[in-house]
């Protein structure tokens, strides 16, 4: 009997190093054809699927899919679409199981945060009880870093990089110049509900009054007062003051202060906006001029400063899925296992899908400073080896050389569907 066929999609937000997980799955996958057939990828993640749009892997040529591991975003597309629970939607349950049927495709690996690794869960269970039994792995990714269980999730090491470096340079450029202009500068980073991006700008300060001298949690509401006056005091003290702030960054009354009124896909509150509320709160109390970044996408694109350490653990949960998936294991993602921090050793365990999807892992409260406006040693400890290392991609006419996959698809079988 031939083997089965597998598809691959990514999910969610895109990162620095989630390609480097397609990285791994493909290349993995493709070392193994005596356990996998044919390998097809989702063009735009679960859409691909349910819209029968699946891309033959085999027409990428192996610098591509090689290069694929210093070149970020989502090469085969991904989306921010949410299936609803199996009795609420069926249908698109039942439609991906008749795609995948139509296909012959045994395995399913499914690359994102904790809504995909749902839609993971799901699939295996209604191919079960359909009568076609899938073998459903997920592959672990979100730079938010709140995936419970792993260690650390792939894309957060090098957004955390990214942060770290960026608040350390514009600290510079601040301090340079605050006795006669700016002498508060903000940055904005992403996380809704979990701080650890926020937490990572930490990294950039090495001595007690380095910068970042203030960092704003989602998990700490702000209180206005408090935040004013260490503001007022570290200008004083130093002549500037330097602070990281999440999106998620939340009021008093527990509303997220940049909440724009809209939802997406997901439900989620579409966030963004926060470091110019942060920025007029000081200069309408405190008069200090000010200055604001949202580093928005640019954290999460940043493949030219990406950490070692995460592209290597990134590549490898791919390449643990596959394997897992022909040595017989069933509905699990992989993980990261931390052995120790110095030096920082670490192991691949898996888990469970059904444990994973849609819980969400927040900074603990012991890793926040305890009037809530810094890190723990702890929490240094913690994140400092996930930045190590430099992965520079390589370089063409002064610009980083990424790959762009050609992305064929192949003939359809079934009748459209409506997404």
């Amino acid at each position: 009997m031939a083997p089965k066929n597998a598809f691959y999609a990514q999910s969610g937000g895109v990162t620095s190093v989630i390609n480097a997980s397609a990285c791994g799955v493909l290349q993995t996958a493709l070392n193994s054809q005596e356990k996998i057939g044919k390998i097809y990828a989702g063009k735009n993640g679960i859409l691909g699927a349910l819209r029968e749009e699946l891309i033959d892997i085999s027409t990428e040529t192996p610098e591509a899919i090689a290069g694929l591991r210093h070149t970020p975003s989502g090469a085969f597309g991904s989306c921010r679409y949410k299936l609803k629970g199996i009795d609420e939607n069926r249908a698109e349950y039942e439609r991906l199981i008749e795609v995948f049927k139509a296909h012959d495709i045994g395995y399913f690996f499914y690359n994102g945060g904790g809504d995909s690794q749902d839609t993971a869960y799901k699939v295996s269970q209604i191919g079960e009880s359909m009568g076609y039994p899938m073998t459903c792995v997920g592959v672990p990714k979100t730079i938010d870093n709140d995936l419970p269980f792993t260690d650390c999730c792939p894309g957060f090491g090098s957004v955390a990089k990214y942060v770290a470096v960026s608040i350390k340079e514009a600290a510079f450029d601040v301090e340079s110049m605050c006795d006669t202009s700016t002498k508060v500068f903000v940055l904005e980073v992403m996380g809704r509900h979990a701080g650890w991006i926020a937490a990572a700008g930490a990294l950039a300060a090495e001595n007690e009054n380095d910068a970042p001298h203030i960092i704003l949690f989602p998990e700490i509401k702000l209180d206005k007062a408090a935040f004013l006056k260490k503001v007022d005091d570290c200008v004083k003290a130093n002549g500037y003051c330097c602070i990281v702030a999440s999106e998620g960054l939340q009021g008093e009354d527990g509303k997220f202060l940049s909440d724009a009124g809209v939802r997406d896909a997901f439900g989620h509150a579409q966030l963004g906006g926060v470091a110019p509320v942060i920025a007029n709160m000081v200069k309408d109390e405190l008069g200090y001029k000010y200055h604001w970044a949202v580093s928005d996408y640019l954290q999460r694109a940043a493949r030219h400063i990406a950490s070692a350490t995460d592209v290597e653990q990134a590549y490898a949960m791919g390449k643990a899925a596959v394997e897992f998936a022909i040595s017989g294991k069933n509905a699990v993602m992989p993980i990261v296992e931390r052995i120790s921090d110095e030096p920082y050793q670490w192991q691949i365990g898996s888990v469970p899908l059904a444990d994973v999807a849609n819980v969400e892992k927040k900074m603990p409260r012991d890793y926040i400073s305890a009037d809530g406006f810094n890190v723990t040693a702890e929490c240094r400890k913690y994140l400092q080896p996930l930045i190590a290392g430099e992965d520079y991609p390589p370089y063409k006419n002064g610009l980083p050389d990424y790959v762009k996959m050609q992305k064929k698809l192949i003939d359809k079988k079934l009748p459209s569907f409506e997404v």
